[in-house]
């Protein structure tokens, strides 16, 4: 391998294909190595030296679409691990390898670089752990905060280990149990008052991730990390100012190697301070849905698995209907009514955001479009919502009612593979 310097890769950026090592965080924009601007050298493609020692790290690889007969420039912050990851290239077949070991000098010196538009949103572990310990962290900028331990009727999933100082909430406290949309702004705000959250409280969701069983009468209670996504969805729609995700739930404070504990914290009743929902453009219910439908400069997107989508399954146990919304688009979310696989990374991180990006500009999902994303039930389609919302899209919202609700008021539906 050899190394290229900053004027040589600046003058010949679109040449090289260029891997940041870095954590999915600092790729984001998060200034972890010291930089005087956050994010990525601009067209880099995000492949952390966390996942090298994957087993299927040449899969993923090949998914970014970095092909051996690419000029490839690897960076990072630390020398070692960039050549490191230079020489697995080299080691898989990729004949030309350069590693570029001055990063800070190209942020410092204006060259091009991007960053997901609303990154403080989605925080590391390491950023969460400062937080609890010190009180304070990089970008934070308030008084109180509250970190909430996502879950699906399933208290057990607390008490067997959570992050020191965070709370439980279920997501049956936030959502009916009879439509699965949002609760009323009455019951909403009750939730919040009761785990302390003012309108004004910094609050940080994570959860935990343990394969659901699509046998078990309710697969949701191993989903709590796409669940702790729904209810924050439902903060934010409240009024919560300042909602954050721990990108990669508490796998990724696992992986960093912080402690859980089976102590619980205390929570102290607030008031709320505003009026419920202060975001309601970011929830769409069934009328405004067949407006969209019905709309050419709108999408109703599928965030469904292709089985629902074609209606071989409904992909749930409580829901008899199998089939789509016509018109909708679909969004793919992965295997299951359970799973993202398409919109996260292995270790369960948010996918690179321009891959998510290019992937819904291929089927006519972009920024300047009213987007309402739904699933089954609303989880995923929270899940896929925050990925636009953190892209900086601000025309994005959910479906709420989703496919339970469509399915089971008497409305047209498609099974099948749709013409094109």
């Amino acid at each position: 391998m050899k190394e290229i310097l900053t004027e040589e890769l600046s003058e010949n950026l679109n040449k090289y294909k260029v891997i940041d090592v870095r954590s999915v965080d600092a790729y984001n924009g998060w200034k972890e190595g010291g930089e005087t601007r956050g994010g990525h050298i601009r067209g880099a493609k995000s492949l952390p030296y966390k996942w090298l020692h994957f087993i299927d790290w040449i899969e993923i690889v090949m998914d970014k679409n970095i092909h051996p007969d690419d000029s490839l420039v690897i960076y990072g912050y630390e020398a070692d691990k960039t050549e490191e990851v230079a020489k697995q290239f080299e080691k898989a077949g990729y004949p030309d390898v350069s590693v570029y070991n001055s990063f800070l000098e190209w942020a410092e010196n204006g060259l091009p670089m991007e960053h997901l538009a609303r990154y403080r949103q989605l925080v590391s572990a390491d950023w969460l752990n400062q937080l609890i310990t010190t009180g304070d962290a990089p970008e934070y900028g308030n008084d109180k905060f509250v970190v909430c331990h996502g879950h699906y009727r399933n208290p057990a999933d607390y008490d067997e280990g959570h992050i020191p100082g965070s709370i439980p909430i279920d997501t049956n406290s936030l959502e009916s149990t009879k439509t699965w949309n949002r609760r009323t702004p009455e019951e909403i705000k009750e939730t919040l008052e009761n785990a302390g959250i003012s309108h004004d409280t910094t609050v940080i969701l994570y959860g935990r991730f343990s394969s659901p069983n699509n046998d078990d009468p309710f697969p949701g209670s191993s989903a709590g990390h796409l669940g702790s996504i729904r209810a924050a969805f439902i903060m934010l729609y409240a009024g919560v100012k300042d909602v954050r995700i721990l990108n990669g739930g508490l796998q990724s404070w696992l992986d960093s190697g912080y402690e859980i504990t089976k102590v619980p914290a205390e929570k102290e009743r607030v008031s709320f301070g505003v009026d419920i929902p202060q975001k309601p453009e970011i929830a769409v219910d069934l009328e405004e849905a067949k407006e969209i439908l019905a709309s050419p400069d709108k999408n109703l997107v599928c965030v469904r698995s292709w089985r629902e989508y074609i209606g071989e399954v409904s992909g749930y146990n409580y829901i008899e209907k199998k089939g789509r919304i016509p018109g909708c688009v679909f969004g793919d979310c992965g295997s299951d009514a359970y799973h993202m696989e398409n919109y996260r990374n292995l270790d369960h991180t948010m996918r690179e955001y321009q891959e998510v990006e290019e992937s819904w500009k291929k089927i006519g999902i972009t920024p300047e479009k009213r987007n309402a994303f739904y699933c089954g039930t609303g989880w995923r389609g929270s899940e896929a919502f925050f990925n636009a919302w953190l892209m900086g899209w601000d025309k994005a919202a959910v479906y709420d009612g989703g496919w339970f609700e469509w399915s089971n008021n008497d409305l047209p539906y498609e099974t099948g593979v749709p013409e094109e």
